[in-house]
């Protein structure tokens, strides 16, 4: 059962959320805030798989309180649920260590998705956001061949398939790798491009150009 806290300053999406998640089988709400510093607090004492997270909220915006609980509760996930999907939210919140961003509109089932896809490793991004990514990387950035330059081939491979949102087991399939022998490699590249975990690196690799379209289509 994947224990959830969700964050937002409305009342009436705070309920909302509940009763979508209520309807879910592998998830228990243990907690509701209202924001970023009741957030912690709630984290602190209920030690949840993930936090369900607005991001502008009063007393302590969402993004805030993220950093601070994945610097302190490392083991707890934050998948963003927002109404924001500006650049700099995006972008403040995955640096901000957000294993996921989603938008407030997305389908009931999509939530419930991506709170199960995050605990077992994936990175969601709401299709909207992700094409934004694509695009700025496309229009914007140049690839940066610095950051990889101590990557093997293989090393590569796998930080496009990171970035892809692929768990290890699923990289372990597609290359017919043992899953160990993938986790050492993740743990490898986080260590060569300078990342704290999967998120970060799979922003890094977008971020970089080390990606493209295609890349993002592999399966």
């Amino acid at each position: 059962m994947i224990r959830v806290v969700i964050v937002d300053d409305q009342k009436l999406v705070t309920e909302g959320i509940q009763v979508i998640l209520g309807a879910a089988k592998t998830i228990e709400v243990v907690g509701v805030g209202h924001d970023g510093q009741q957030a912690l607090e709630l984290v602190g004492k209920l030690k949840p798989g993930l936090v369900l997270m607005d991001l502008k909220m009063p007393v302590m915006n969402g993004i805030h309180a993220t950093r601070t609980i994945r610097e302190k509760y490392p083991e707890t996930y934050v998948l963003v649920l927002t109404t924001y999907d500006a650049d700099e939210w995006v972008f403040d919140a995955i640096r901000a260590g957000a294993a996921g961003y989603l938008l407030k509109d997305s389908p009931a089932e999509d939530i419930i998705a991506a709170i199960e896809g995050t605990v077992e490793g994936k990175t969601h991004i709401d299709p909207s956001i992700a094409d934004k990514l694509v695009s700025l990387v496309r229009e914007q950035v140049q690839p940066d061949t610095t950051i990889a330059a101590d990557l093997t081939a293989r090393e590569l491979e796998i930080l496009k398939y990171i970035a892809r949102g692929m768990t290890n087991a699923e990289i372990a399939r597609k290359l017919f790798l043992a899953e160990g022998t993938v986790r050492n490699y993740v743990s490898t590249v986080m260590d060569k491009i300078g990342v704290a975990d999967r998120t970060q690196a799979a922003a890094l690799a977008w971020h970089h150009g080390l990606v493209n379209r295609r890349d993002a289509n592999l399966v």
